[in-house]
């Protein structure tokens, strides 16, 4: 029977899970969460986000990097060296796997920024991670055959053109250990299918997957411009990263907050709302009018401090949730969590434009910092 790659609106697969307890655990699980929903993939896209797996160099920031070729390698690493200090240099370790086809060059940088880079003369001091974030739009934006796959700190990306499990297989994922896993099968329909434009998508720490369409993509676009951000892999899903590293870490807002402006209620909704809840999300809507993300999607968010899930203000895409213990688990479909944990405690559907918002306990938190300084 032939096969039929055409548009199908609702495909894609999203799976995540963290061990709010920060207990690590191998790759292999998540790949045969998403694994199971293979056909809602096409093989033009799969990707990973990983939490914990570098505790070695917890505190440099780690440079996953794509490259066309040698000489984009050899360009990005002399940007690179000029601006940070690197502490370590490979390439990021693969085999070889049917069905994954012209891969770039894959390397990965731990690296901080250099001091004198950070306090130039005339010049406001940077924040490390605003300069990173400089760094990423640049390399990503004004090296050609340089992209940025990740730069978060004891975290990465890994992600290609092909199904997801064969993506997992082909960055011996199974090899790595993290307290937080997410992943996605993509079926593209508006976008190209190309390595960088595989998700997770991401800047700093936080790691976006998506199903769904992002309509409001160009006035998103044109809101995180004003604050320095760079729009330039070809994808909508993008500026969700963006939005999330704008809202919460440069502005200060709590994840319950962040997610009201970007999936906010409707007015109608608002002006039924107790008087001081109604003024709150009023004044939300109207600073984070531009912000606000239109359109089908469900979405998994990772950070260092925890994942988040969320749908669009009318539910037009797929989310459960599940607990087991200390465990949470995101995914499109009830039988991808399932698979991985046969007997939850809790499962339900996530609710139209309401957060699900797992952090970290304290402790584990504490923990982790305290790996990463010793």
């Amino acid at each position: 029977m032939q096969e039929n790659y055409g548009r199908i609106p609702s495909g894609c697969a999203i799976s995540g899970f963290i061990n709010r307890d920060g207990r690590r655990v191998s790759g292999e699980s998540i790949i045969q969460s998403i694994a199971l929903m293979h056909d809602r993939s096409n093989g033009l896209g799969g990707g990973f986000a990983a939490y914990g797996i570098y505790p070695q160099f917890a505190e440099e920031y780690a440079l996953h990097l794509m490259y066309d070729s040698e000489r984009s390698r050899e360009e990005c690493e002399h940007f690179i060296a000029d601006r940070f200090t690197v502490r370590h240099a490979e390439p990021i370790p693969t085999r070889h796997v049917p069905g994954i086809e012209d891969a770039p060059l894959l390397w990965r940088y731990f690296v901080r920024p250099r001091e004198d880079r950070l306090h130039l003369p005339g010049r406001r001091p940077l924040s490390e991670d605003d300069f990173t974030v400089a760094a990423v739009m640049a390399i990503n934006e004004g090296i050609e055959g340089a992209y940025v796959a990740s730069s978060g700190k004891n975290m990465g990306a890994f992600k290609g053109v092909g199904f997801p499990e064969e993506i997992g297989r082909f960055y011996r994922l199974e090899e790595y250990e993290g307290y937080m896993w997410i992943a996605h099968g993509r079926f593209p329909t508006n976008t190209p299918g190309w390595w960088g434009g595989a998700h997770p998508f991401t800047i700093l720490d936080w790691s976006v997957v998506h199903n769904g369409e992002i309509s409001s993509y160009g006035i998103n676009k044109r809101y995180l411009e004003m604050f320095g951000y760079r729009c330039a892999l070809q994808t909508d899903t993008e500026v969700v990263a963006y939005l999330f590293d704008l809202l919460e870490r440069r502005h200060g807002l709590p994840f319950p907050l962040v997610c009201a402006a970007l999936a906010a209620p409707f007015w109608q909704e608002i002006d039924e709302l107790p008087e001081e809840e109604r003024e709150a999300l009023t004044a939300l809507r109207q600073v984070y009018g531009s912000a606000l993300l239109n359109g089908p999607f469900s979405i998994i968010v990772g950070s260092r401090r925890g994942m988040v899930g969320l749908n669009d203000r009318i539910k037009l895409r797929p989310m459960v949730a599940a607990v087991s213990g200390d465990t949470v688990y995101l995914a499109s479909e009830e039988s991808a969590i399932i698979e991985i944990c046969p007997q939850p405690d809790r499962v339900w559907l996530v609710r139209a434009g309401e957060p699900v918002v797992a952090e970290l306990y304290a402790q584990a938190a504490e923990k982790a910092r305290n790996k990463g300084a010793a």
